[in-house]
């Protein structure tokens, strides 16, 4: 399943300010429900490659995306940025890939706005949550996104994040490979409630998806027990 997501935020700072801490995944990726950021790795192809989790639960039901991300294109001039993600379920039950591009621009001397443009693709059993669900589920999350980033801001200024120097032993393989992986000891993330995210939503519009994707994983459980 292919879809186009457009949102839209806030920051409360103008746009010279608001720019570096919007490419800064470091610092943001904790303001993303769900979201938790759990190393930095460089690739000679890609640069930096930001790798994480996502974690969704719907009731009783929680699962986890696990995949990486990176820039594909940072104009700091006429703030503009892609970034290319994929992920797949731990579970097994589907994999999804995005392309997104953010563009910000100056409301005001002390404001920026930022589209998000994502083409998302999603296969397997996570797909029959239907196309309606996802764009529900994204602009209300974005909401909670911007909240979160603004709060941040506040409390913690526009400073971005300070990289720590790696020093590798002289002449060791093993200790340069490592100094390329950073992990990132953040707290864990609380899972997005897609129940609570959509509410009644959910339920109304995919309800006979809904269904079908709960027996899928009560099948799934009984084979694997």
């Amino acid at each position: 399943m292919a879809e186009q997501l457009i949102n839209e935020f806030t920051v409360n700072r103008p746009i010279e300010e608001a720019w570096p801490i919007i490419t800064d995944v470091e610092k943001i990726a904790p303001c993303l429900p769900g979201a938790e950021l759990q190393q930095v790795s460089q690739d000679p192809d890609r640069g930096e490659v930001y790798s994480g989790v996502v974690k969704v639960k719907l009731g009783a039901i929680s699962t986890q995306f696990k995949g990486d991300a990176y820039f594909v294109e940072q104009d700091d001039e006429n703030h503009r940025a892609v970034i290319k993600g994929k992920g797949r379920d731990t579970g097994g039950r589907g994999n999804a890939s995005a392309d997104i591009t953010a563009q910000a621009e100056s409301l005001s001397p002390t404001s920026t706005r930022c589209v998000v443009t994502t083409d998302l693709h999603i296969t397997g059993k996570v797909a029959q949550f239907g196309r309606g669900i996802l764009g529900d589920v994204s602009s209300k999350l974005i909401e909670q996104f911007a909240v979160n980033l603004n709060t941040l801001i506040d409390e913690e200024g526009v400073g971005t994040t300070e990289t720590p120097a790696s020093d590798p032993a002289p002449g060791s393989d093993t200790d340069a490979a490592e100094a390329k992986v950073r992990k990132i000891n953040g707290p864990a993330a609380e899972p997005i409630d897609l129940m609570g995210v959509s509410g009644t939503s959910v339920v109304k519009r995919a309800a006979p998806a809904l269904v079908a994707f709960l027996i899928a994983l009560f099948l799934l459980r009984r084979r694997r027990s």
